[in-house]
């Protein structure tokens, strides 16, 4: 063993490190539901159920049913299960109704929303005392009830002592004793007429609403930027209030798809019903007139049908927003 072996002096290696132990994750702990506002919803919910619920299960079940006058008085009703509706669908009739309630129901829906934004824009932009003028002139008009009104309307389009007719060949057009409710196409203008004047109201009321959100600051800015009335209506203001312009149309496409009231008593002022027919009023001619209640159930089912629809894209629309 040389001398340079003797003096090496040995180095201790470095303890080998221990892992440090694996902590497993504590299971996640299921997030309580709390159940108070569920049990506050409850009545609310088992009321609609019971008051919309039933008359729906009620017309579906009529629907597939032979059900005339001798079941309303007690007698057995045969199930058909689908007649009524193949008797239905291949009606021509049925498709002639169809179309013209539609066509009626887009028509008179948009005109009455131009109608309600232009309403809206004046009670924002005049004085206060005129603005409270007109907000009590629609309400009036919109408390008004349907048989009251109709009453006043009849008398202004009567063909023999009507303003109207009087008022147009005083200013010179060939209106004497013209029959507004004997030509269906005038009948349909006189029907949207008098349906758009009891429903702007509401129209109105809710962009002027959506109006009063819209900050005057981002129109000031609009205005000093250079744009013009009609630029900052379309690209400002609308946007702004999209979503209420896109519910009170829905709303109004519904209920002008099943006005009734207004139609009926158009007829019975001495207009012809084949010829005049809404679904409202084809629902009422098969149910009350014919005691035809399967065929009145299965119309009705239909119209639901068709409602949804029509109202399916903007309902998807909303749901499409919440989600993101």
């Amino acid at each position: 063993m040389t001398a340079a072996e003797d003096t090496r002096v040995a180095v201790p290696r470095p303890p080998t490190p221990t892992p440090a132990p694996v902590r497993t994750p504590d299971p996640p702990r299921r997030r309580r539901t709390p159940l108070t506002p569920y049990t506050l919803l409850l009545p609310a919910i088992l009321i609609l159920l019971v008051a919309l619920g039933y008359p729906l299960v009620w017309q579906l079940v009529t629907s597939l049913q032979h059900f005339g006058l001798a079941q309303q008085f007690g007698k057995p009703a045969d199930f058909v299960w689908f007649e009524n509706y193949i008797t239905l669908f291949t009606d021509p009739y049925t498709w002639v109704v169809v179309g013209r309630s539609i066509a009626f129901c887009l028509v008179t829906a948009a005109v009455t929303v131009v109608i309600g934004i232009g309403m809206a824009l004046l009670m924002n932009a005049v004085h206060k005392a005129i603005r409270i003028i007109l907000q009590i002139a629609l309400l009036l008009a919109w408390a008004m009830p349907v048989v009251a009104a109709m009453t006043v309307w009849n008398w202004l389009f009567d063909w023999r002592r009507g303003v109207v007719n009087y008022l147009l060949t005083a200013g010179g057009l060939d209106f004497q004793d013209h029959n507004w409710l004997q030509n269906p196409l005038s009948f349909f203008f006189v029907a949207m007429v008098i349906v758009t004047w009891m429903s702007v109201p509401f129209v109105a009321f809710s962009v002027y609403a959506g109006l009063t959100q819209v900050s005057s600051e981002v129109v000031e800015a609009a205005q000093m930027d250079g744009a013009r009335g009609w630029q900052r209506l379309r690209y400002i203001i609308l946007p702004i209030i999209r979503p209420v312009l896109g519910i009170v149309l829905l709303l109004q496409i519904i209920w002008d798809l099943r006005v009734f009231a207004q139609i009926k008593l158009l007829q019975d002022k001495g207009s012809i019903a084949s010829e005049t027919n809404l679904l409202g009023t084809y629902i009422y001619q098969l149910g009350v007139g014919s005691s035809d209640f399967a065929m009145a159930s299965a119309v009705s089912v239909f119209v639901l049908l068709l409602t949804v629809a029509l109202s399916w894209f903007y309902v998807r629309h909303l749901l499409t927003e919440d989600e993101s």
